[in-house]
């Protein structure tokens, strides 16, 4: 049984939203407590697992009597999130854990006890029932755990359920698709359709430098400071609402009509180290936006061919697999030599990531 998970928008009164922001803070402080107590075991040769960091947390947040108000799988989740962290040190995927400082990254979770979610509302531990701006659209699903967190002034619940397999859509009499993505089209497809790419960091560059001039001259941590910074997390937040909209609805549309899906394969890294492209690329996010699409097409039963890192998809002829090496990129017209045909540069490199979807 697969696991999804719907993150809804809260509707949560002033009394709600404060009891989240401590609900935030006792998780926090339980990781860096346990964080703290791990690097001390690891001064003394002794490797800690995160149960045993829980126990010595349990023991040692006796001394605090605020934290019986609390709710405790906040602080039990922290501590298994600490572990996860550790593990992935230990396998060398991540660096070593950092202790997490106050209104970053404001999140925690509980489990399925004491969860229930009826129509617009869910009901927490300790606090109760609060508001939900939808309902959640996996009905009869079960709870495995919800993780409550701020992203500027909204508060989101994640649900994460528990579903059966959902059947596949019979999508053998759609064609074969062929996606080239850039900076001013955010996709361009083999049949000649385009979706335009927002770019919504262009669009408010100005209004973002002069809010980050207004905080720059407040006095440091004073409330002045922190009601300008919310100012500046409201339009972050925004910018990001509009390039997730233009992604999910371009994924959605695309998968939709394909049965199969041919992209180019995108070194993120590597192409950011062009300074004069590098803030056009981050805010296009276009590592972000293949990766939506085939988790779309993977639920949707439908393949997906990348192709090789250095296939030059734009510089071959899409009609007789001639090599262009001499193609520029400013030059938008794919003109051949060979067979003396002349198509949209971006249509061309789509047709021949149509053709490796094809085999």
């Amino acid at each position: 049984m697969p696991y999804k998970t719907h993150k809804i928008t809260l509707d949560p009164t002033f009394k709600e939203r404060r009891w989240f922001a401590q609900q935030c803070g006792y998780a926090r402080f339980a990781y860096n407590q346990a964080l703290a107590n791990f690097k001390a075991g690891l001064d003394q040769d002794n490797f800690q697992s995160w149960r045993m960091l829980n126990v010595n947390f349990n023991k040692t947040k006796k001394r605090y009597d605020w934290t019986r108000s609390q709710d405790q799988r906040a602080a039990l989740y922290a501590i298994k999130n600490l572990g996860q962290a550790i593990t992935n040190w230990v396998s060398k995927r991540a660096k070593f854990p950092k202790f997490k400082k106050r209104g970053k990254k404001d999140t925690f979770t509980t489990d399925e006890q004491s969860v229930q979610v009826e129509g617009k509302r869910i009901r927490l531990p300790k606090i109760g029932w609060i508001k939900m701006r939808e309902e959640l659209r996996f009905v009869g699903a079960q709870i495995i755990q919800v993780t409550i967190s701020r992203t500027a002034h909204r508060w989101f619940a994640s649900i994460t359920v528990k579903t059966e397999n959902t059947e596949v859509v019979d999508t053998s009499t759609h064609p074969i698709i062929g996606i080239d993505v850039g900076i001013n089209t955010l996709a361009t497809l083999s049949d000649g359709t385009q979706y335009d790419n927002p770019r919504p960091l262009k669009r408010y560059e100005r209004k973002l430098k002069r809010e980050q001039r207004k905080l720059s001259r407040k006095v440091f941590k004073s409330k002045n400071w922190f009601k300008q910074k919310r100012r500046l997390e409201r339009i972050h937040y925004r910018i990001a609402c509009i390039r997730a909209d233009a992604h999910n609805k371009t994924t959605t549309e695309i998968v939709n009509r394909a049965s199969a899906i041919g992209i180019e394969t995108l070194k993120v890294t590597n192409m950011l180290k062009n300074k004069k492209l590098a803030k056009a690329l981050s805010d296009s996010a276009l590592g972000g936006f293949l990766t939506k699409l085939k988790t779309k097409a993977e639920a949707h039963g439908i393949p997906v061919t990348e192709a090789n890192q250095f296939y030059a998809s734009s510089k071959t002829c899409s009609s007789c697999r001639h090599k262009k090496d001499d193609l520029t990129l400013s030059e938008r017209m794919y003109h051949c030599s060979q067979c003396n045909v002349s198509i949209d540069r971006d249509v061309n490199a789509a047709i021949n990531l149509s053709h490796l979807a094809v085999g």
